[in-house]
């Protein structure tokens, strides 16, 4: 079996940045990817892609096109398009998208859920 290896995000392609020294509570909605490095509880969507970095924690739950995963998550993440969850991340909660890929080490404890649309809400901004 061949160990699977997700390309990693070049961090200049984004355009919004929460630095590891920041905790942001409250509610997100977004039309431009946004990378996590710090702390967010509350709850995010977003019309772009959503990157939790390592050694970021998110406390909420998730809507986006493109959700990546090497922090820790804890709430249920929903993606129009794709989940990648790298060897690092540690999700609690429930994934629904039409692709999932998951690096060997990474931690799902929850559903996994593969429709077609992603089950993304009509809520996007």
């Amino acid at each position: 079996m061949t160990e699977v290896q997700i390309s990693a995000i070049d961090e200049e392609l984004i355009d919004t940045v929460i630095a590891q020294d920041v905790e942001f509570t409250g509610d997100m909605n977004l039309r431009k990817p946004l990378m996590i490095k710090g702390k967010v509880t509350g709850s995010i969507v977003s019309a772009s892609d959503l990157h939790v970095d390592e050694g970021a924690y998110v406390d909420a739950d998730i809507e986006a096109i493109v959700v990546t995963v090497k922090g820790g998550v804890r709430g249920n993440i929903i993606a129009g398009e794709r989940i990648d969850l790298f060897s690092t991340a540690v999700v609690d909660g429930d994934i629904t998208a039409p692709k999932i890929t998951m690096e060997t080490g990474c931690r799902l404890n929850g559903a996994c859920r593969m429709t077609q649309s992603g089950g993304l809400s009509t809520n996007l901004v």
